[in-house]
């Protein structure tokens, strides 16, 4: 089986492969493709950031014709005022079959909404805050703001199982 990732996120690569090995009981192959998202480089609500991890998942399937094509996009979005960050993926399967879901989603401090309504990312708001580099490669923002309770890794891996889960249910 081949399974195709839309990135060349470490956290994301690694959230794949950990529950595709888990729940597919196959030979696997993976391919990393980097792809567009065909959205802001910050979506900025669900519905943008849902549609930059169905870009990403088709934009997949198009160049790897794999038999599944993950995309995953990570964004912010306004509840009420306050700035929570949201993530969704995509698996597109390889007959074209798209199922979509979303993870789990927590307020931003008021500090990082306000650097990312001033039109900058979340990633480089990120790395000034905890004064590291390449957060959004390994605990994101989700894993500074609950002390790696849950890590960007671990957010995605719940998405992914989420797809799979949808898929075993559509098989029957």
């Amino acid at each position: 089986m081949l399974v195709a990732i839309g990135t060349k996120n470490k956290a994301k690569i690694s959230a794949v492969e950990t529950v595709v090995k888990q729940l597919l009981n196959e030979q696997i192959e993976f391919q990393y493709i980097a792809v567009e998202s065909g959205v802001s480089a910050q979506p900025m609500s669900d519905a943008e950031t849902r549609e930059g991890a169905i870009n990403r998942a088709l934009n997949t399937h198009t160049a790897s014709k794999a038999d599944f094509s993950f995309g995953l996009e990570g964004g912010v979005k306004d509840v009420g005022g306050v700035m929570y960050v949201c993530n969704w993926g995509t698996l597109v399967l390889k007959d074209g079959t798209i199922i979509t879901a979303a993870g789990a989603q927590i307020p931003l401090p008021n500090v990082i909404a306000t650097a990312v309504n001033s039109g900058l990312e979340l990633g480089p708001v990120m790395d000034e805050y905890t004064q590291q580099n390449d957060i959004r490669q390994h605990s994101g923002a989700i894993g500074i703001f609950t002390k790696d309770l849950i890590d960007r890794k671990e957010m995605f891996e719940h998405v992914i199982k989420l797809l799979i889960g949808q898929y075993f249910f559509q098989k029957g």
